[in-house]
């Protein structure tokens, strides 16, 4: 089995490649990313040595190298991770997430057609559903919620997701979607709400939150996701779309100041900063079908999850300072240069 991950040097994507590298030895992965800004080698440190794991660094819209790429390598599966994915960068500049969001998917899909794949599972998010309001408690996301979107970056999921499962209906694609709540945990890009407050936190530096704080997240550690994602390659449905969500609901303010906490640094860090434009309210996902159709259980809690969290993070101070001082973009010609 040969699967091809695409923007597998970012966060989730990372997390995935490491998670199928280790766990399916006799499978080869195959990471294909850009390594804009986002995407970091060093998170990759831990399998590049591996016989089943091989890097390609490329951009899934450039239909060329894509067609070559399935040509040579003759993918049985695809995952896409790759994506812009900061809402305020899709607010600031919308037309890279139209570029490598819906045109970098089309162009995927439209290589798995040429060449034959087995099944092309797409990463969504659960901010293709818009938002919740705060006073129904009651309501949460469902694979039937219609798509509402707030932002350019959820527009340009939801118009990938639209095509993917064109791609299903009118050439019977074998497809899968999954709908995430926020992720968290290890290699987590330092702009991001969590690791950004860490690191801050751990430099006494004011915590920026938006309003007044109370907008609410689903939080999912990056393992389960992982997992879930696994498990749907192997036994989801064709056509289907499955969310993916922890029941871990808390206040962006909740979750900094549990942070504060478990740093033993003082509230007084917390800076309320001008909310950004059309700031979703609530997202909670409903993890139900995923639960009873393929048997998926989350191992973290919050409360378990957000500790091992930061405790990474204090581990690790070498990968995200690299980053904050922009050395982490130097590691591919480091580790490639000399290959290519």
């Amino acid at each position: 089995m040969k699967i091809l991950v695409t923007g597998g040097a970012g966060f989730i994507g990372g997390n995935f490649v490491h998670h199928m590298v280790n766990k399916h030895s006799d499978y080869e992965i195959v990471n294909l990313d850009l390594l804009t800004y986002a995407g970091n080698l060093e998170t990759l440190k831990p399998v590049e040595d591996k016989p089943n794991y091989k890097f390609v660094k490329g951009d899934i819209a450039d239909e060329t190298f894509i067609m070559k790429l399935f040509a040579d390598e003759k993918f049985d599966m695809v995952v896409n991770f790759a994506a812009e994915s900061h809402v305020d960068r899709s607010i600031s500049d919308p037309g890279i997430f139209v570029q490598t969001n819906v045109l970098g998917t089309v162009t995927l899909l439209n290589a798995c057609r040429k060449y034959g794949i087995t099944r092309y599972h797409q990463v969504s998010t659960d901010e293709v559903y818009g938002d919740l309001p705060l006073d129904r408690p009651d309501l949460f996301f469902t694979e039937e919620t219609p798509l509402h979107t707030s932002s350019p970056y959820s527009s340009s999921k939801a118009s990938a997701d639209l095509f993917v499962m064109s791609y299903f209906r009118t050439f019977g694609l074998p497809v899968t979607i999954s709908r995430c709540s926020n992720n968290y945990g290890p290699y987590h890009f330092p702009e991001k709400l969590i690791p950004l407050m860490i690191s801050r936190a751990l430099g006494d530096e004011e915590l920026p939150v938006y309003g007044n704080g109370e907008n609410v997240r689903d939080w999912l550690h990056v393992y389960d996701h992982c997992t879930a994602i696994d498990l749907i390659l192997h036994k989801g449905k064709v056509g289907e779309v499955y969310n993916v969500g922890g029941h871990n609901e808390r206040t962006n303010l909740e979750v900094v100041k549990t942070i504060l906490q478990a740093l033993n640094k003082p509230e007084s860090l917390i800076r309320y900063v001008t909310d950004r434009p059309g700031h979703d309210m609530r997202y909670a996902i409903d993890p139900t079908k995923l639960e009873t159709e393929l048997g998926w259980k989350p191992k973290y809690t919050f409360d378990t999850g957000i500790p091992q969290t930061i405790e990474w993070y204090l581990e690790n101070r070498d990968w995200w300072e690299n980053i904050l001082n922009g050395s982490y973009q130097e590691y591919f010609d480091t580790m490639y240069g000399t290959r290519l």
